[in-house]
């Protein structure tokens, strides 16, 4: 299996990266703060293939395959992008207008039971949900639904609403579908993770660099070295494991692809939540107030910890498969 980037892959991941820097930066999110949803950008990223990039290009897409996509995740995660976009992903070429930006879709992963009152994200902006059953994949007007949006969310990015009762929907496709999604966007949510965890060492070392104490630049001071060190290791081993999920669900041959997803969820999931909270930490007082941007890293992170599965699950699921192969 190859885990380093071709030219084509770097020019995907430079060109993500050049547009968000450019798009979106920390005065625009805090512009987004409660709605978090701007159309025009929707359009933007729809245009640049985001959401069609795993469609066949005989159906207007980029034809590329999940080890590009976790590529283009981790940008989007790492600029804090905000929105329903691995729904709207995983949708592309299910749900008319998901790839070309027309239609904002949502989604809920019932896999494991279906709780009441059910979370869903950005309900005002989506017109279209997918519902993951273990039955299938079910489509729902989301607009018809009995939905009460919560005043204060975690992630002032990412509101969400209480959904009281969920009708059964119409059934667009069925088990092993619905079981492929769930696994392709755990793939997409810990490629999102990886990116926040880079940024949050790219912010803490910034800031080190640049504060001043005792007439030296803090990040000359061991403590912060050693911080910052266990910063870089975590976010090194989340890339490849993220990475590898994405190969292996390109090409099944090279490995068990449930057991490389679990990995980089669980991986990904603490990469991003001890980075977040180290970098707070780095920053000391000034980490816990709202200018700073590093507390849009660790709410996020705690947002996208339990999508497509918690890491305790992923974690249980790791260790059948591998008592599986042993005995």
């Amino acid at each position: 299996m190859e885990l380093r980037l071709d030219a084509d892959q770097q020019a995907l991941c430079q060109g993500l990266r050049r547009f968000c820097q450019g798009r979106i930066g920390s005065d625009a999110l805090r512009r987004l703060e409660g709605e978090a949803f701007d159309p025009a950008l929707w359009r933007e990223l729809a245009e640049m293939g985001v959401f069609s990039l795993r469609l066949g290009e005989d159906g207007g897409g980029v034809g590329l395959g999940c080890a590009d996509a976790v590529l283009v995740f981790a940008e989007l995660g790492r600029a804090l992008v905000p929105g329903p976009l691995v729904w709207t992903h995983l949708a592309a070429g299910m749900v008319e207008g998901a790839a070309d930006g027309e239609c904002a879709v949502g989604g809920l992963d019932l896999m494991g039971g279906e709780p009441d009152p059910c979370v869903l994200e950005h309900a005002a902006a989506l017109q279209a949900l997918l519902v993951l059953r273990p039955e299938g994949v079910f489509r729902l007007d989301p607009r018809r639904l009995d939905r009460e949006p919560v005043g204060e969310p975690l992630d002032p990015l990412t509101p969400v609403a209480l959904v009281k009762a969920l009708p059964r929907g119409e059934a667009i496709a069925g088990p092993e579908r619905a079981r492929r999604l769930r696994l392709e966007g755990a793939a997409l949510v810990a490629g999102q993770l990886l990116g926040l965890a880079e940024a949050a060492l790219e912010l803490a070392l910034d800031y080190a660099r640049r504060r001043e104490q005792f007439g030296r630049a803090i990040g000359s001071f061991q403590a912060l070295k050693h911080l910052m060190a266990d910063m870089f290791v975590r976010q090194e081993v989340a890339r490849a494991a993220v990475w590898a999920a994405g190969a292996t669900l390109d090409d099944p041959e090279v490995g068990d692809a449930e057991r490389a997803v679990a990995s980089a969820k669980v991986t990904a999931t603490g990469a991003a939540l001890q980075n977040a909270r180290a970098c707070i930490q780095v920053h000391g007082g000034m980490g816990y107030t709202w200018e700073v941007p590093a507390h849009y890293y660790l709410k996020r992170a705690w947002v996208l910890e339990g999508l497509f599965g918690s890491p305790d699950e992923h974690a249980d699921r790791v260790a059948d498969l591998i008592g599986a192969a042993q005995g």
